[in-house]
């Protein structure tokens, strides 16, 4: 996935209690719900892994 901000890709970062999404580049981070209509394939697959997201 491309960041809204720049032409950098978004990675999935997990921590204790929640995952963001990071963008490589700029560093800005979004919550999932801030690029769910956005989501492609690979970062779904990455997500199917965690048995929850919690959404803060």
């Amino acid at each position: 996935m491309q960041c809204k901000k720049c032409p950098g890709k978004l990675v999935v970062e997990r921590r204790c209690r929640q995952i963001r999404m990071r963008c490589s580049e700029c560093g800005h981070e979004y919550r999932i719900h801030e690029v769910a209509d956005r989501m492609d394939r690979e970062t779904e697959e990455i997500l199917e892994r965690y048995t929850a997201i919690i959404y803060d």
